[in-house]
């Protein structure tokens, strides 16, 4: 079996609901991911329901990135 993750996900402010798009690094699922924003890394960790993460005062959730597992062979 192939896992297959995607390097964007959605990022919401949860003060104002604004969203966007972010590119995801070191994503461990169920664990933790670091989102970048422009130049800046919000460390996202994973709370039992979704990923939350602070920066500059600002608190942001995000669901994550799309996972999918391929099965392979026969």
């Amino acid at each position: 079996m192939r896992t297959i993750i995607d390097n964007k996900a959605m990022l919401t402010n949860t003060k104002s609901d604004v969203s966007v798009e972010v590119e995801v690094d070191n994503f461990q699922e169920g664990k933790r991911f670091d989102a970048f924003v422009a130049t800046n890394k919000i460390p996202m960790i994973w709370n039992g329901k979704i990923y939350v993460g602070n920066m500059h005062g600002m608190e942001f959730t995000s669901d994550g990135p799309n996972v999918r597992y391929i099965k392979e062979g026969r």
